[in-house]
Order: structure tokens, then C-alpha cells, then sequence
């Protein structure tokens, strides 16, 4: 049975909702430290260190959720392609990134093989890869060539997905019908769309 897609979506964006909020509150409460340590009659200079560390902070939360979160990305796919169960998803590596872990896999249906490795990343920004995905299959909707939207079956974890080697299926793209090529546009999938952010440290 297809999941509820709506529940799926409400359910991802209470966790980026959460997320945001977590970090937020963190901020505020970093900030407060050091007037908080000079109203107490404190003023060593560790408290000091709390502001960078706020603004680290933040800007690590606006970076993850400019270049990490496709959310919206992720209910138009849902809204333009029809949900297709995939019988075997295969997890072929995992890397830490600033927007979020992004894992390397294959879907496909026993039996077939050729499917393209595609870089996913979990919607909502959480750093975790469902494990429930391997051991029962999980829900596509997209184009592989494309991307598309990965929804593992009673969790409601919802990842973004695009091929891994983008520039490797740019012909299929080039040359694929019109229809196709307009439902990717309507998706929003026509281009690539996670990049990881340059961050220069140091100097």
C-alpha cells in the first residue's frame, strides 16, 4: 500500500521545523552567556567565546537549509510523478557533508539490473539513513535520470534524490521526449539542484 503522501510531508517538516528551532534556541541561549556572566559579576573571557560560537551557529543552520533542504522540491515531485514501489534499495556509501549526510544508492526491482547510483539526501535535514529502506524496498517517484523523491514504508523518512554523476546521463536528458522533459521542469528536477557549499577555513 502507497503511503499518505500528505502525512509524509507533514511529517518531514515537523522535523525540519524542529531542527530549525533546536538550533535557534541555541543560538539565543549562546548569546545570552556572556551579558548573563557580566550581570552575575563574571567577566573571565570564556563567556566571550560563546558569540562566535553563535553565529557559527547560525550560519552553518542558513547554509544546511539553503543548500540542503528540498523540502518544496520534494512535494512537487510528489504532486507530478506517481508513486512506484522499488523493490531492492541498495546503500552504497555514506559521506558527512555540511548539508547533511548524503548516501550513495540504487533503486531498483528484483530481477533488473543497470539501475543508476543516485545521491540522496534526507529531506527534512536529518542525519540518518533509513535502515527499514534495505530490508523492505521503499517508494520512488521521479525520473532516475532526472531525480526524484524516496519514501521508506512506515517510517515516513523522505529523501531527495538525483543521479550521483549528474553529467553521466546528460544525453538521456537532452534527448528524452518533450513530455518527459516538461514533467521534470513542472518538478522541478530539471537541473541539478544539491551542491555542497564552498567554506573556506582558515586562512
Amino acid at each position: 500500500m502507497a503511503p499518505n503522501v500528505a502525512q509524509v510531508v507533514k511529517h518531514n517538516r515537523t522535523l525540519l521545523y524542529r531542527h530549525i528551532s533546536t538550533r535557534l534556541a541555541l543560538a539565543v541561549v549562546l548569546f545570552a552567556v556572556p551579558f548573563v556572566a557580566h550581570l552575575l559579576g563574571y567577566d573571565g573571557a570564556l563567556p566571550a567565546f560563546c558569540i562566535p560560537a553563535a553565529l557559527f551557529v547560525l550560519i552553518f543552520l542558513v547554509l544546511r537549509l539553503r543548500h540542503g533542504s528540498r523540502l518544496g522540491v520534494c512535494e512537487k515531485v510528489l504532486h507530478t510523478y506517481p508513486l512506484e514501489y522499488r523493490t531492492r534499495v541498495s546503500k552504497k556509501g555514506s559521506e558527512w557533508k555540511y548539508l547533511g549526510d548524503v548516501h550513495t544508492v540504487r533503486l531498483s526491482v528484483r530481477g533488473q539490473h543497470g539501475a543508476p547510483s543516485l545521491r540522496a539526501v534526507n529531506a527534512s535535514t536529518v542525519r540518518r539513513w533509513p535502515k527499514a529502506a534495505e530490508e523492505g524496498g521503499a517508494w520512488f517517484a521521479g525520473d532516475q535520470a532526472f531525480g526524484g523523491v524516496l519514501i521508506v514504508p512506515g517510517s515516513n523518512d523522505m529523501l531527495f534524490v538525483q543521479p550521483a554523476d549528474w553529467k553521466k546521463y546528460e544525453q538521456e536528458r537532452a534527448q528524452a521526449d518533450p513530455q518527459r522533459r516538461a514533467l521534470a521542469e513542472q518538478a522541478g528536477i530539471s537541473r541539478l539542484l544539491e551542491k555542497e557549499p564552498r567554506i573556506l577555513v582558515g586562512g
